[in-house]
């Protein structure tokens, strides 16, 4: 293999490896499906399941025709192999334009079929099928159900577009490249299948620990799935004690303030003083409105810094963080 030949082969390579599985520097230039193809796509927001039906089905077109695409630039990069004149070719670039082609023209009859049956033959739209029960009977009212929750404030939402986890009030989710995998909360139990610990992480100073977890659904037409959560390690100050909120509180609209911010951390190992504030107020917020209020002031991408970051007050907008909140007994 000549020079021009190997140079753009392993060229080619990299960028496809890159592109189906996006490193930050592609995803930074904006070399991603989601980018490129933003204005057909539309909003994640607006329309949860209706995007990633759109996504996974450009991805499927997108991703095979990297071969056809290998081919064609090889008819550049290689003049001398005559590529660009199909009876002059050898059997084996001939077997792989054929493999290329039927790849592609594959594909785009997948997505065809998906399209004129209005998304019901989709692998995600069977999966929402499986879900269907009354208050929802069909797959649409489920996805209508996902949408509305998705774009609440308070769902949990960790990893980069195309491969996250996501948790609302009803479901567990998690994004892949070519399919979204849906969990009802209500009929699923979590096992941990693997745990590791690290000392070192490039995104926190403290220890984290990764836990993989296998969530299975008690109906036998939903598929398991297993997602990964990142733990960062805390250490509370002394006398300090976690109070589990009960059944009352979790009842927002009607629950009765009980808590209060009094100021009890302090900057581990040091003197030094912590950035978080006295606050004044008197109690004002159950334990789930202000554990909602601190979620939603959290950068969604970054989870892992949840526990360690400090918020302002609802209304006086002193800092604080988790070991501030109180229960009034």
């Amino acid at each position: 293999m000549e020079s021009p030949e190997l140079s753009f082969t392993l060229a080619y390579f990299v960028f496809a490896l890159c592109f189906i599985f996006t490193p930050n520097e592609f995803r930074a230039a904006g070399l991603t499906i989601q980018n490129v193809f933003a204005s057909w796509l539309g909003s994640e927001d607006v329309g949860f399941i209706q995007y990633h039906l759109k996504r996974t089905s450009i991805t499927v077109l997108v991703h095979s025709a990297l071969p056809l695409g290998y081919y064609l630039g090889m008819c550049i990069a290689a003049p001398e192999k005559n590529l660009a004149y199909i009876h002059q070719v050898s059997e084996g670039w001939w077997a792989f334009l054929l493999l290329s082609v039927g790849l592609q023209l594959g594909s785009w009859t997948l997505v065809v079929y998906w399209s004129c049956w209005r998304w019901h033959q989709h692998p995600i739209s069977r999966t929402l099928q499986a879900h269907a029960r009354p208050p929802h009977p069909h797959w649409g009212s489920v996805a209508s159900s996902v949408n509305t929750e998705f774009r609440r404030i308070d769902k949990f939402a960790t990893g980069v577009p195309g491969a996250r986890v996501i948790v609302t009030d009803s479901w567990v989710m998690k994004v892949t490249t070519y399919h979204v995998y849906l969990a009802l909360q209500s009929d699923c139990h979590l096992t941990v299948t693997e745990s590791r610990q690290h000392e070192l992480s490039p995104d926190s100073a403290s220890p984290i620990e990764i836990l993989t977890l296998r969530v299975e659904s008690i109906n036998p037409a939903v598929s398991a799935f297993s997602i990964r959560c990142v733990c960062v390690c805390m250490t509370a100050p002394p006398n300090t004690t976690a109070h589990k909120p009960n059944r009352q509180t979790q009842k927002a609209p009607k629950a009765p303030a009980g808590t209060k911010l009094v100021r009890l951390c302090q900057a581990a190992g040091s003197d030094q003083e912590s950035e978080c504030q006295q606050c004044f107020c008197r109690p004002m917020w159950c334990l789930m409105c202000l554990g909602r209020w601190f979620a939603s002031r959290q950068d969604q991408q970054r989870p892992e810094t949840w526990l360690s970051s400090r918020v302002p007050c609802p209304t006086c907008r002193a800092k604080f963080c988790i070991l501030d909140v109180c229960v009034v007994r």
